[in-house]
């Protein structure tokens, strides 16, 4: 007498902590590939996500499971059909889909296309845990003196030029005039350490977010020739506040990015590539070498010296930041690593058997400590850690 079919729950949990046979995999696998099963496998992942203390409470927390569901798919799809390698009762293909669903809980996955046998047998190695970064910065005035905002008070800070520079109620820097003549050759420099971000309203209104390892040059008042002008180095996003008279431009190394009014983000770290913009919303000008191109948004612009190219881009996965998030979605895994290095104030040192064509995804927080972070990263089992005071390495 044949036994009932198991239910999408329990082939699911049994599938997570490797109960499944074969044939109970091949159901699952043929469950999840059928859209009419989506709604059933979101509620699934979610009382999971329950379960873990990581209930939905938003919109976000509904794409997230989407993704996971979607990651699913595409895993299934990507190594369907290929030669199967033994792992543990699992061979690679249920292995790699089962990383997804388990990491799911933590929120970062990894995926490669070469797929290999994977160890998962040795945890990472930290002899003291890193704190996740923390809001601070340091401002330089005109006259060369430092404030540390770190510590300072909420309040004036100082007076000079004919503006007023404080910190408010909420921390961030912000500036007003007093009202006398202001001498827009007083620059003022706001930068951050590795592990630290700040925000600075500037004296037109606009809002700047400066990410950590960044620094933000501009005129006390915010007018060279008609024009405000700010000078980048690290990454910023930027809120400008509207003014046609006064176009706001972004100047990072050889690259200006020209706007009226509108959201974007500049990436100019010296140890990415290029220089990457991002538009959320309105419309940028970028210029470099003698090119220009207007970018819309969703568009992400990138230049390198040998000319701009623009392409589509997740926005969220470079924005990221500024929420408070690792959003780690398609983005390269060494990418990833070098905003975790940035973070945590350390030093990524990468063994010779880590592979290049790493992809991660998924999301943590960067509110957690790097132990966190590294757990949920090596948990994919691609990838192993090991921390001696301010060096990570990294091996397969």
């Amino acid at each position: 007498m044949s036994q009932p079919p198991l239910s999408s729950e329990i082939l699911l949990q049994k599938f997570i902590h490797h109960e499944s046979s074969e044939g109970e995999v091949r159901a699952l696998f043929q469950l999840i590939g059928e859209e009419k099963n989506d709604a059933v496998f979101i509620r699934l992942l979610e009382t999971d996500m329950e379960l873990a203390d990581l209930a939905a409470a938003d919109e976000d927390d509904q794409k997230r499971r989407d993704q996971v569901l979607l990651k699913i798919k595409e895993v299934i799809h990507v190594i369907d059909g290929r030669a199967p390698v033994p792992v543990n009762r699992m061979n690679y293909k249920w292995f790699a889909v089962a990383a997804v669903i388990a990491t799911m809980l933590t929120g970062v996955w990894l995926f490669h296309d070469h797929w290999k046998n994977v160890d998962v047998s040795q945890s990472v190695v930290v002899t003291k845990d890193i704190p996740p970064g923390k809001v601070g910065a340091t401002l330089t005035l005109a006259d060369g003196r430092k404030i540390s905002l770190n510590g300072a008070v909420k309040g004036m800070l100082v007076e000079e030029s004919g503006m007023v520079v404080r910190k408010s109620t909420n921390g961030q820097l912000e500036y007003a005039s007093t009202g006398s003549g202001i001498d827009p050759s007083r620059l003022n420099t706001l930068s951050t350490a590795n592990g630290e971000t700040y925000n600075v309203r500037l004296p037109d209104g606009s809002l700047v977010y400066l990410n950590a390892a960044s620094s933000l040059t501009y005129s006390m008042g915010l007018n060279e020739a008609g024009k405000r002008i700010v000078r980048l180095s690290g990454e910023g996003y930027f809120e400008v506040a509207k003014d046609r008279k006064h176009p706001f431009i972004v100047k990072t190394g050889n690259q200006e990015v020209e706007v009226l009014g509108t959201h974007f983000n500049v990436n100019s770290y010296q140890d990415e590539s290029s220089i990457a913009t991002t538009l959320v919303e309105g419309a940028v000008k970028v210029s470099a070498n003698g090119t220009q191109r207007v970018i819309q948004p969703g568009e992400q612009s990138r230049s390198n010296g040998a000319g701009i190219t623009v392409g589509r881009v997740n926005v969220e996965s470079v924005t990221d930041w500024k929420d408070g998030d690792f959003n780690l979605n398609r983005v390269n895994f060494k990418t990833a690593m070098r905003k975790i290095a940035r973070w945590y104030d350390v030093e990524v040192i990468y063994d010779p058997s880590v592979p290049e064509e790493l992809e991660s995804g998924g999301w943590i927080s960067r509110s957690n400590n790097l132990s966190t972070v590294l757990k949920s990263i090596e948990n994919t089992g691609f990838v192993k850690f090991r921390m001696e005071g301010k060096k990570l390495y990294v091996f397969k």
